[in-house]
């Protein structure tokens, strides 16, 4: 049985390295001619692809340059140029090694003609893909708990072949508060009031037993509230997050479920009054405290109009009272895509110009489900998904690096 990891705040410390020395980055283009200048902070978030298959992989993948991924990963960041940057699907070590390495073998190295970028600032911390549950999680009437053995990514509470599959690190150019890093690994699903838990169609009863839900948590990876200082006065919270697909799953659809309440954490905790029952891993408990400057940001799986989602799930956190939806970011390449690709995209009712997910021509098609959400009372300056068109030289890294783009936005 993988054994239960650390208590997240001492596991976090632990990950958060400074960055080895190189050359400060010279701006590299602003992407479709963003504002971007000392007036401005970049937020992204991006999906990149970067989990291997077996526990270590991507720390071999990454000591040495030359794997193609990883560099066409980093040209992508380089011109983008984001100050802060929350990256999905980075395999977590404890160590924060593979973070390291990939800032000193790709970030810090220019790539395809773009500049280097350097973040001397990192945050990671444990996440429940890969950990055992010791629970029969997917009802198939086997409890698996070994790493390695068909199964066990069903059966862990969050899925993933081993622990940290599939992760998440912070990149940020500005000091990171870690004395006031809050995350909410260990939350249970259960103690959400009105939770969306999922129930046997057939019989009506409950998915998961008494005993399971007292252990199941809510996030599939974790949530994070990482405050930023990003000049004077209060620092902007990042809230980072994946949720899980709402997919793969059966008539109960238990991850359609998840997933709505995985993004409804964050309209709970960003609105007054309505974080009142949330507890983090460190025992502190209730939401953000009201005036807080925040962006939510990550890759949250759900597009408001297309695919497979609660109609609910990211309408809630969009209409938020606290949360600005109201910039939209944007790229031609998605549209070029949905229109080159055809299939399911053909009868999608949302525009393409904002999809962030290049996904199957036949189900479900391209999609936004990647965001960068501020709060209301910080001015946004400009938006995009890097998205390049065919004619673009970019195209072709952008393809190759992952099934997502990054999305940015620029607050002043």
């Amino acid at each position: 049985m993988s054994p239960r990891p650390a208590g997240a705040a001492a596991l976090a410390a632990a990950a958060l390295l400074p960055a080895l020395a190189s050359a400060p980055a010279h701006a590299a283009p602003a992407p479709e001619g963003a504002a971007h200048g000392r007036e401005s902070v970049r937020f992204a978030t991006y999906n990149s692809s970067l989990h291997r298959g077996a526990e270590g992989e991507l720390i071999e993948d990454l000591s040495a340059p030359g794997d193609d991924q990883a560099a066409a990963v980093a040209e992508i960041i380089q011109r983008a140029e984001p100050d802060v940057l929350l990256v999905n699907e980075f395999d977590y070590d404890a160590e924060g090694r593979a973070a390291e390495l990939f800032q000193r073998n790709y970030l810090s190295v220019g790539q395809g003609g773009a500049d280097p970028v350097d973040y001397p600032y990192r945050y990671s911390a444990p996440a429940n893909t890969g950990v055992a549950s010791g629970f029969d999680l997917d009802n198939d009437g086997n409890a698996v708990t070994e790493p390695g053995e068909p199964g066990y990514a069903e059966d862990a509470f969050g899925f993933g072949r081993y622990p940290g599959q599939y992760g998440m690190v912070v990149y940020s150019k500005y000091p990171i508060d870690t004395d006031r890093v809050r995350t909410f690994q260990e939350f249970r699903w259960a103690d959400m009031p009105g939770a969306l838990l999922p129930e046997d169609p057939e019989t009506g009863e409950g998915f998961y037993s008494e005993e399971e839900l007292a252990e199941l948590r809510l996030s599939s990876k974790s949530h994070w509230d990482v405050p930023v200082r990003v000049g004077r006065g209060k620092p902007v919270h990042l809230l980072a997050a994946h949720p899980t697909p709402p997919a793969f799953d059966g008539p109960e659809r238990r991850n359609v479920l998840r997933n709505h309440d995985e993004i409804r954490f964050w309209a709970d905790y960003t609105t007054p009054g309505k974080g009142g029952y949330i507890y983090d891993d460190q025992g502190g408990r209730g939401g953000l405290r009201p005036g807080s400057r925040f962006v939510v940001a990550g890759d949250l799986n759900t597009d408001p109009h297309d695919g497979d989602g609660h109609p609910r799930a990211i309408r809630r956190l969009l209409e938020a009272p606290r949360v600005n939806a109201d910039e939209v970011p944007r790229s031609d390449g998605g549209v070029e895509a949905a229109e080159l690709q055809g299939g399911a995209n053909a009868d999608h009712t949302g525009d393409p110009a904002h999809d962030t997910g290049d996904f199957n021509d036949e189900a479900p098609g391209n999609l936004r489900i990647d965001y960068v959400l501020p709060s209301r009372g910080l001015p946004v300056r400009g938006s995009g998904v890097y998205w390049p068109t065919t004619d673009d030289p970019a195209h072709g890294k952008a393809a190759a690096a992952s099934d997502h783009r990054l999305v940015w936005l620029d607050l002043r």
